[in-house]
């Protein structure tokens, strides 16, 4: 189902270091899921505004789900300051509860590189998580931090990652040895001459979101 039309509305989430901007992008009455969508790095520009995010949030939203993308602490009007990545994990908690109390519909995760790395580290053992999509893994470290992803060798939810083939973050071997010790179910897909940020590769970004979300066997699309 297409929803390009759906409303907008902006809000304030309640989290733990203070009141976190969002935007709803509202979805359809017979809606099968909800989706949270997370931004990159907040002290390298990333907000929810991101080119990324937003075309993840048309992806999932051309399906009806209702979906949400939020600042993290620190980012837009957010309250609060940076927390290298720890707090910004009960971000995304406060913005799964939010949702979830919304709609009470099965969630799916998406997170684009910082977002993801701290994003499916909320969403994997959460059950109300369904399916998780992370986008420009940062497999590399980032700003001289190495993401830890051991818990993802134990997430046994559907999961999506995509990735540029030229992403500095996710250097061809050194993601696909990385995604290799996750639990399945997990694909991982390539959009060829793609760089981190998918610059020129938006379009095949959102149809691979969409070719994914579409096989889900949880899916009625």
């Amino acid at each position: 189902m297409n929803t390009e039309a759906a409303t907008i509305r902006s809000l304030f989430i309640d989290g733990p270091a203070g009141r976190l901007e969002g935007l709803l992008n509202g979805g359809s009455a017979d809606a099968t899921h909800a989706a949270v969508v997370c931004h990159p790095h907040p002290m390298f520009g990333g907000t929810l505004h991101n080119k990324v995010v937003f075309h993840t949030m048309k992806a999932l939203n051309h399906f009806g789900f209702p979906v949400l993308r939020f600042n993290f602490r620190g980012a837009g009007l957010s309250q609060g300051e940076h927390a290298h990545g720890a707090g910004e994990v009960e971000d995304v908690r406060a913005a799964l509860d939010w949702i979830e109390g919304e709609y009470s519909l099965p969630i799916v995760f998406a997170g684009f590189s910082f977002g993801a790395a701290v994003g499916m580290r909320a969403a994997c053992p959460d059950p109300r998580v369904t399916a998780l999509i992370g986008l420009g893994l940062p497999a590399t470290p980032v700003d001289d931090r190495v993401y830890d992803f051991d818990f993802l060798r134990t997430c046994t939810k559907p999961k999506l990652f995509v990735s540029g083939s030229r992403d500095q973050f996710g250097p061809p071997g050194k993601l696909e040895s990385l995604v290799n010790t996750f639990a399945e179910p997990k694909k991982l897909v390539r959009i060829e001459a793609g760089d981190h940020f998918f610059e020129g590769r938006l379009k095949e970004l959102r149809a691979a979101i969409e070719d994914w979300v579409r096989a889900l066997p949880t899916s009625d699309h």
